[in-house]
């Protein structure tokens, strides 16, 4: 096993249209569904890179996690530690993406069962562990023994200072950021990060690109510019690039080259997992 994922993983619906005003309808020019969720997806998209991965989340008995499930192992994703609750409802999203606006809404709504204790997952060896930390107690839990963690940080949770503490590579979303610093100091974020011993600090910043921080270098880069359709699923790509750069034994600053590429293709198609790009097209 190369990579083990521990983390959410939700069923979306997908729409590309335009809001109406309150109380009119409006037709929209694409609908998707498809499996998501920030570690899952940058499952999927390693897969498709030749990589071994395994997954451990929670489903409900319902349709949607018999989807998400099935999504993942027709990926070729090892869904063997997918927990599913009896009694219980997945992890869902609808998401509006905006003709010429570049931006989305997600309406989401978090699994109804049980988050999965630390002894309930059976944690197998693997090169490199990658968590979003939403299950913060199994994510600290598994995080202390493996040599190498790969952190999504998407929003300050209980548990992400302990997740700190046992990450080498940390990367967050720029809310994430804003409430780590209290304002808009992604670099300031980044140093913060790494008092707590991170090796590999970065911060993901839309539009604007990233910033990011190890050994005694700084990068800021711009996103790579592409016709967006859709950003979901940038920062989930964006962070299997890291891990793929990691595993071919890159130079940090081609690792975020890798990620950066990566989130931007990803914009250009409606969905997290239909615009996972061909790793023979980077060029970097």
């Amino acid at each position: 096993m190369e990579v083990f994922g521990l983390g959410q993983c939700a069923f979306d619906r997908l729409v590309f249209g335009r809001y109406p005003p309150p109380d009119v309808k409006a037709e929209v020019s694409d609908w998707t569904e498809e499996g998501g969720g920030p570690v899952a997806t940058a499952l999927v998209a390693l897969a498709r890179w030749g990589r071994r991965c395994a997954f451990a989340g929670v489903v409900g008995d319902d349709e949607e996690g018999r989807r998400i499930r099935a999504g993942l192992d027709a990926e070729g994703v090892d869904t063997s530690r997918l927990i599913e609750r009896p009694d219980s409802t997945s992890q869902r999203a609808f998401i509006v993406s905006e003709i010429d606006e570049g931006r989305r809404t997600i309406f989401w709504q978090r699994p109804t069962g049980a988050p999965p204790a630390p002894e309930e997952i059976d944690v197998p060896a693997a090169r490199v562990f990658l968590t979003d930390g939403l299950f913060a107690e199994a994510s600290v839990a598994a995080a202390r023994r493996f040599e190498t963690v790969v952190v999504d940080a998407g929003t300050l949770r209980e548990g992400t200072r302990e997740l700190l503490d046992c990450a080498q590579v940390f990367v967050a979303s720029e809310v994430f950021s804003r409430a780590f610093v209290g304002g808009d100091d992604p670099l300031g974020a980044c140093r913060k990060m790494r008092e707590h011993g991170v090796e590999v600090a970065g911060v993901t910043l839309g539009a604007r690109g990233y910033v990011a921080s190890f050994g005694d270098t700084a990068l800021e880069r711009p996103a790579h510019a592409v016709d967006s359709v859709d950003t979901t699923g940038c920062g989930d790509l964006f962070h299997a690039g890291l891990v793929e750069g990691i595993l071919s034994g890159w130079p940090v600053e081609r690792w975020f080259d890798y990620a950066n590429w990566a989130a931007a293709i990803c914009a250009t198609k409606l969905g997290g997992r239909a615009g996972i790009p061909d790793r023979a097209g980077f060029r970097g």
